[in-house]
């Protein structure tokens, strides 16, 4: 049998997606079902457990194939999105409704249970997250689901950013958090994979993956005057934007949250921790 990496393959040694059938090994095999995410984020866990570690989020609109649902209360599969997997607790899922027509363009939105914006919101939405839009309603929308929308805050499905990296500049301060995606917390490669879904273009959820797959290898990787905004520079465990020729835009750990630095200091930095840049990727739209 072919190794498989364990993140993006619904497999395990009891159950396993019914196509990976003769290509891994496991004790039963199972057709998967699909859900949407109906919170405006849920978890995606390592286990069945609330403290489980966090592997990333899924936001509110994204399809999820499911091949176990448990008693107690926990999804186990896939996000459609990035073919992520893990446990995810059911309560934050629902069978599939109208296809989205609109994505969040805010960091984040609220979501009104009347034309009124006095009225308490129902639930805050991050960037990303997708609906499906009934009608218009003055300044707001109404999604299919009876909820208004700030109009403002919302772009046709289709109608994406320009520019990654001033997406990527909008969540400075944000804090940190391992596997989070949204403005209440995210890490390095989900500050990534978030700015560059905002412009419409795929990427894999891991920093290893992004350097794997995104854009093309630039040939003198520690030439810093070769650097253009929207590089990404690739350490261990580690990813950065560059915002400009002597900044860097990321999310870690040792400032815990999302800042710009000086491109030459925070090298540094990563270098004194004993951490080497692995190599530097130029994206190409």
């Amino acid at each position: 049998m072919r190794a498989f990496d364990p993140r993006l393959t619904p497999a395990r040694a009891d159950l396993a997606a019914k196509h990976l059938e003769g290509t891994v090994q496991a004790a039963r095999f199972a057709d998967g079902r699909e859900y949407e995410v109906a919170a405006p984020q849920v978890p995606l866990r390592t286990a069945p457990r609330p403290d489980a570690p966090l592997l990333t989020e899924a936001l509110k609109g994204e399809r999820v194939i499911v091949y176990e649902e448990t008693q107690e209360g926990w999804a186990w599969g896939q996000l459609k999105t990035d073919s992520y997997v893990g446990y995810m607790p059911g309560s934050g899922l629902a069978p599939p409704g109208a296809a989205p027509t609109h994505r969040v363009a805010a960091l984040r939105t609220l979501v009104f249970p009347g034309p009124s914006i006095k009225l308490p919101p129902v639930e805050a939405l991050p960037l990303g997250a997708t609906l499906a839009i009934a009608r218009t309603a003055d300044r707001m929308v109404v999604t299919h689901a009876g909820g208004y929308v700030p109009a403002a805050h919302l772009r046709p499905i289709g109608d994406y950013e320009v520019d990654f990296v001033a997406v990527a500049e909008r969540f400075v301060g944000v804090p940190y958090l391992w596997g989070g995606k949204t403005a209440l917390g995210l890490d390095c490669s989900g500050l990534v994979q978030t700015a560059l879904g905002a412009c419409g273009m795929s990427c894999p959820r891991d920093s290893d993956m992004q350097e794997a797959a995104l854009g093309g290898p630039l040939a003198t990787p520690g030439d810093f005057s070769a650097l253009i905004r929207g590089d990404l520079m690739f350490w261990k465990g580690h990813v950065a934007i560059v915002g400009g020729r002597d900044s860097l835009i990321h999310a870690n750990a040792f400032h815990m949250a999302v800042v710009i630095e000086p491109l030459a200091a925070a090298v540094a930095r990563i270098r004194s921790a004993g951490a080497e840049m692995t190599s530097v990727r130029r994206i190409i739209r």
